[in-house]
C-alpha cells in the first residue's frame, strides 16, 4: 500500500515539475518575443536610424582620413581590424587612462596638445590664412585655460570629482571641427573680457560659426565694429 502511495506521490511530483518547466519555458519564450519586438521598435525609431546614419557617415569619413597614412593601412592589413574601429578602440583605451591618478594630468594635457599641434603644423604649411586663425584661437583659449588651471588646480581637485575627465571632454570640445568650441569660447567669453580690461566698448554683429559641413580646418571670424 505504501509503495503504491509513494509511486503516486512521485508521479504527482514529476507532473508538477514538468508543468513548472513548461511554464518557465513559455515565460522565457514570451520574454524573448517581447524583447525582440522592443528591439525592432527601437531600431525602427527615426532618432535611432538618424543616429545610425550619422555614425556610419562619421566612420566613413574617419576611414577616408586614416587611409592617407600607409602605416595605418599596414596595421589594418595585419590585424584584419577596420582602421576606423581600431582607431576608436585605441582612443577609448588611451582615454581610459585618465581615470588613473598618476596618468590623468599628463594624458589630459597630451589630448590638449598632440592633435592641435599637428594640425597647427599643417596650417602653417598651407598658404590659406583661415586655418591659421582657427588654431591661433585654439591656442589662445587653451593657454588661458591652462593658466587658470595652474592657479587653482589643488582646490579644484579637492572640490570637483573626476576633474580630469571633465577637462579632457572640454578640451576635445574646444578643438574638434564638429563643435568649434574654441571659437565659441573666444567670441563669447575671452574677447568681451579683454575689451573690458582694455577700455574698449564694442558691439558685435551676430557671430557666424562655420558649419561642420565646411572644411574642418577653416574658420570665419565674426565682424566687429568699434564705437
Amino acid at each position: 500500500m505504501s509503495t503504491v502511495q509513494d509511486t503516486a506521490s512521485k508521479d504527482k511530483l514529476n507532473a508538477s515539475m514538468a508543468n513548472a518547466q513548461n511554464a518557465a519555458s513559455n515565460a522565457a519564450a514570451t520574454a524573448q518575443h517581447v524583447a525582440q519586438n522592443a528591439a525592432e521598435q527601437i531600431r525602427a525609431h527615426p532618432a535611432v536610424q538618424q543616429a545610425h546614419q550619422s555614425f556610419a557617415q562619421y566612420m566613413a569619413q574617419l576611414d577616408k582620413e586614416l587611409s592617407k597614412y600607409p602605416i595605418i593601412n599596414q596595421i589594418e592589413a595585419k590585424t584584419q581590424v577596420p582602421k576606423a574601429y581600431g582607431a576608436l578602440i585605441a582612443a577609448a583605451v588611451f582615454l581610459s587612462t585618465i581615470f588613473v591618478n598618476t596618468l590623468a594630468l599628463p594624458v589630459s594635457n597630451l589630448v590638449g596638445w598632440a592633435l592641435p599641434a599637428y594640425l597647427s603644423y599643417r596650417a602653417i604649411e598651407t598658404p590659406a590664412p583661415e586655418d591659421d586663425k582657427q588654431w591661433l584661437t585654439y591656442w589662445t583659449v587653451f593657454g588661458f585655460f591652462t593658466f587658470l588651471e595652474s592657479l587653482a588646480l589643488r582646490p579644484v581637485l579637492y572640490y570637483v570629482p573626476y576633474y580630469f575627465p571633465i577637462k579632457t571632454a572640454f578640451v576635445l570640445w574646444l578643438q574638434l571641427p564638429t563643435t568649434r568650441g574654441a571659437l565659441i569660447f573666444h567670441h563669447s567669453v575671452m574677447r568681451p573680457v579683454i575689451n573690458n580690461l582694455s577700455g574698449k566698448r564694442a558691439t558685435y554683429a551676430p557671430s557666424t560659426i562655420p558649419d561642420s559641413s565646411t572644411s574642418p580646418y577653416t574658420t570665419q571670424a565674426p565682424h566687429e565694429k568699434l564705437l
